[in-house]
């Protein structure tokens, strides 16, 4: 008997749960950590820039031309990951986050694995991703799945860049 959740990855808002399917609060974790880490801390959501605000006060409209996953174990949402829709070839994965709680449970590697199908089904044949330079566990993971560092398309520093064929 494994001590590990069983995780269930689902298309939001398609198949979440409709009431409070928590994917504002997780959009917020990853947004309010990632400016803390940059040395930039808000207290909270209000003090956040308006196009990372839009993405959490209204999801269905900032990702309306993406795929938003989400992680659940039982009814709690616990992760998610967005994958942009193909463009030249290749689609991005971005805002992957895991609540603190459920880190090193393989909820991670299930979002990333579903983003990879998802993004092959909406006809990709490479995912690339960018990610700051601090994460190094999460550098490390993605390397675990086949991602390798690449020439940056971002100009902002410390970020890097990574990608991996379907």
């Amino acid at each position: 008997m494994s001590d590990q959740p069983e995780v269930a990855v689902v298309r939001w808002p398609d198949q979440a749960p409709s009431a409070g399917d928590g994917l504002d609060g997780l959009l917020a974790a990853y947004h309010l950590r990632t400016e803390a880490e940059k040395g930039e801390p808000v207290a909270g959501v209000d003090g956040l820039p308006d196009r990372y605000r839009a993405e959490i006060t209204d999801p269905r409209s900032a990702f309306a031309a993406d795929v938003v996953l989400v992680a659940l174990v039982g009814d709690a949402a616990v992760g998610c990951v967005v994958v942009t829709r193909p463009d030249h070839g290749h689609s991005e994965v971005k805002r992957l986050w895991t609540e603190a709680e459920f880190r090193g449970r393989g909820v991670a590697s299930a979002l990333l694995g579903a983003a990879f199908a998802q993004a092959a089904e909406n006809g990709a044949d490479t995912v690339r991703l960018s990610v700051w330079k601090w994460r190094t566990g999460a550098i490390a993971l993605y390397e675990r799945l086949g991602f390798t560092v690449t020439d940056s398309w971002d100009e902002r520093e410390q970020l890097v860049c990574m990608r991996r064929a379907l």
